[in-house]
């Protein structure tokens, strides 16, 4: 009669022990689970900080690390045939190194046969590489291709034309407008010529434009795009040049890409400026 009791006490006896082993159980789990997450955590971690460093060497350098003087990028051969007589102005810069520009007005006047005005314009600015915004040619080519729409967006740009150019930099492009302006209460067509070139890290844009006055002929547009285009391989030129030492961000020497050193073979830009007239030449190159 005393068994069946005896064997319920130990059934329950044993029940009783179950339940703290499964807590015992769960704490040792839930343990190894939290080690098991902050390993995983401190690779990830570790994962993400190689990347980083491994983004930041993969950056290509930069090959310009200077500018040349805006007002010296064209010899004077070329300013006597593009702006005769003209007096250079330099835009103001917080630092040449990285942007410079300089312009040039000419008018040549034959008296009641009338005159010429010229303007022309040549602005440089360079790209460094970084790590977080990306190469300096990356940089550079998307300021490009800015230039070049705003170009194409010129306030009053009338019969706008453009063209890619060939044997000027890495990638160039041609944007010819006309535009009106009144010259003592006189309707004056200009014809402006943009020309926005890339070399590795550095945008060279080249404007220049023309126009008849008191009666003069209105200069003929071809010729003043292949003086553009002219003017514009020069300035390449005279970057190509300032190439020394190591590139920004680098221990290595840089060298310019293949395509920059084949234009420094031919005869030898901030923002796009628009059109100057005689009397806005001065104030358009001190907004530049």
């Amino acid at each position: 009669m005393h068994r069946p009791t005896k064997r319920l006490t130990r059934i329950v006896a044993c029940a009783a022990v179950v339940p703290a082993v499964l807590v015992v159980a769960g704490c040792s789990s839930d343990s190894g689970s939290d080690k098991g997450g902050a390993d995983q955590a401190s690779k990830e971690s570790k994962a993400s900080a190689s990347t980083a460093g491994d983004a930041a060497k993969k950056v290509q350098a930069a090959t310009y690390k200077s500018l040349p003087q805006a007002c010296g990028v064209f010899s004077k051969a070329t300013l006597k045939d593009l702006v005769p007589k003209g007096d250079s102005k330099a835009g103001s810069s917080d630092d040449e190194s990285t942007r410079a520009n300089c312009s040039w007005s000419s008018l040549d006047n034959n008296g009641v046969k009338g005159s010429q005005f010229r303007w022309l314009n040549v602005s440089l600015i360079r790209f460094d590489s970084d790590a977080n915004r990306g190469s300096g040619n990356d940089l550079a080519s998307d300021y490009y291709a800015k230039q070049v729409k705003d170009a194409q967006a010129s306030d009053g740009a009338k019969n706008v034309k453009t063209s890619k150019v060939s044997g000027t930099g890495d990638e160039a492009t041609l944007v010819r407008y006309d535009s009106t302006y009144k010259e003592k209460k006189k309707s004056v067509t200009s014809k402006q010529q943009t020309v926005v070139t890339r070399v590795d890290n550095v945008v060279v844009t080249v404007n220049y434009n023309g126009s008849g006055l008191a009666g003069e002929k209105t200069p003929d547009a071809d010729d003043l795009s292949k003086d553009a285009e002219k003017a514009a391989r020069e300035a390449v030129a005279s970057v190509e040049k300032t190439v020394s030492g190591s590139a920004s961000g680098s221990g290595e020497s840089a060298s310019p890409s293949p395509s920059a050193s084949k234009s420094s073979s031919k005869p030898s830009a901030k923002d796009t400026s628009k059109s100057a007239s005689p009397s806005a030449s001065k104030s358009a190159s001190k907004k530049d």
